[in-house]
């Protein structure tokens, strides 16, 4: 009886979305199982392979510098009113191409070459499946989109890091390029049959189309720094975490493969049960009360990783540090992205979340090789994980920045004197009265004779 209602209740909770937002989420789900065991566990593979922490890392930098051609191209598509299937569609291609190469490297050549396909793939793949979440959404707040589609990345990203720690465990480690083959046949199949909707940005005028950059970008101008940040930490725990965690501390051992891909697993189950909770909580906030959090958490985080290589058991403290690095990811993703929409006019969206992902990359170029280079250089991650904590702590004024822009936009709004010109819903709403926290539809403003044009609105209520 208790397992009916159960299931009833999962059932209801699933119809409540847009059928659209479900079939997306879907997609997503099956694409990152694929993807969570290529992320976490390619360094484990060419690390068996002999390759040095600085060679694996500069593999993973050069897969984020191809992605940033595929972000431009993909947010340009997107802009001129493309489907966002044709991008995701581009990118199923280049993974195939990336998986076979690497399933069959053996040296640095085949390496490079299949991470420069896989970067482009990741680079054609996010800004058009991010910007499909709002036009997914029907009457369906964004922010509550964003939870979900970000609760299923993640259900889908620990789930193919546990299917690699199984395959490391039978000492099949290589095998996760399969699993991901078949994930993006599957993937590409779903999107061919039910595309993806089309960004609106064909309807906007020729005037609207043309807004300049300084009407609208400086606004997101904190937010892509701080997302800069903040993205290095997911790509330090794909590259750096499974190399300290094989290689060792400064004291605390090393790992088995299989232990030391459980233990990434473990982060990654976290940040599963944290998504939706956590996501759902924030969609009523401010955009800075879930970007302080993370940022805290991912401070706390680096210096518990630190703690752990002094001590002979570090394991434990290694091992308590996933909680606020999962707690800062499920806050930092679903608020950020939902921030973009918002903070951007429609026709500029495609181009908007670009910028955003390109953060992502910027992050994952960086951050492998100065990881790489610290860990070769020091033997161990105590200074790596000890800079991530100050980044994380330097990020904070960026957030007291993007707070600043978005409460003189409302007072704007308030005052009748219209804000950012007309090209954008004012979404966040500040301690005002009764409203105080609480975040949701503010009024939209227009030029005179002009279009007007905004996100999705956001009117949370649980």
């Amino acid at each position: 009886m208790t397992q009916a209602k159960a299931g009833a209740g999962m059932k209801a909770w699933w119809f409540q979305f847009p059928a659209p937002l479900r079939a997306l989420a879907s997609i997503r789900t099956i694409a990152m199982v694929g993807a969570g065991g290529v992320l976490y566990l390619t360094p484990m593979v060419f690390h068996r392979e002999a390759f040095s922490a600085s060679s694996v890392g500069d593999g993973l930098a050069l897969a984020a510098l191809a992605g940033i051609g595929g972000r431009l191209f993909s947010g340009l598509l997107l802009d001129r009113g493309r489907r966002a299937s044709l991008p995701v569609a581009l990118a199923a291609v280049c993974a195939l191409l990336g998986d076979s190469s690497l399933l069959s490297a053996e040296g640095f050549g085949g390496y490079v070459s299949g991470q420069l396909l896989l970067g482009l793939a990741a680079g054609l793949y996010w800004p058009a499946i991010e910007l499909a979440v709002p036009l997914c959404c029907g009457a369906l707040p964004s922010a509550r989109g964003f939870a979900l589609v970000r609760s299923a990345d993640a259900f889908g990203v620990v789930t193919g890091a546990l299917i690699g720690a199984l395959l490391a465990a039978l000492g099949w480690l290589r095998a996760i390029y399969l699993v991901d083959i078949a994930c993006v046949l599957t993937m590409l199949a779903l999107v061919l049959l039910r595309p993806l909707p089309a960004s609106p940005s064909r309807t906007h005028s020729a005037a609207a189309a043309g807004l300049p950059p300084g009407r609208w970008l400086p606004p997101l101008l904190p937010l892509l720094a701080v997302t800069v940040i903040a993205t290095a930490i997911p790509a330090l725990m794909q590259g750096a975490l499974p190399l300290d965690l094989v290689r060792g501390g400064l004291q605390r051992p090393p790992l088995p493969e299989a232990l030391g891909a459980l233990t990434v697993g473990l982060q990654l189950g976290l940040l599963l049960l944290l998504q939706w909770p956590v996501g759902q909580a924030l969609a009523k906030r401010p955009v800075g009360t879930g970007l302080t959090l993370s940022l805290i958490c991912f401070a706390v985080g680096g210096g518990l990783l630190a703690l752990s290589a002094l001590t002979p058991h570090g394991l434990p403290v290694l091992l308590l540090a996933q909680v606020p690095v999962a707690l800062g990811a499920a806050a930092f993703l679903p608020t950020a992205t939902e921030a973009v929409v918002e903070l951007s006019p429609l026709h500029r969206q495609g181009l908007a979340m670009a910028l955003f992902s390109q953060c992502f990359a910027i992050s994952a170029f960086s951050a492998p090789l100065v990881a790489g280079r610290l860990l070769d250089s020091q033997g161990h991650g105590v200074g790596l994980w000890l800079g991530m904590a100050a980044l994380s702590l330097l990020g904070l004024p960026l957030v007291a920045r993007l707070e600043r822009f978005q409460r003189r936009n409302l007072l704007q709004v308030l005052t009748g004197r219209g804000g950012t010109g007309g090209e954008r819903k004012i979404l966040y709403r500040f301690p005002l009265g009764s409203a105080a926290g609480e975040r949701g539809a503010a009024p939209e403003v227009s030029d005179p004779g002009g279009d007007a044009s905004g996100a999705p609105g956001d009117a949370s209520s649980d």
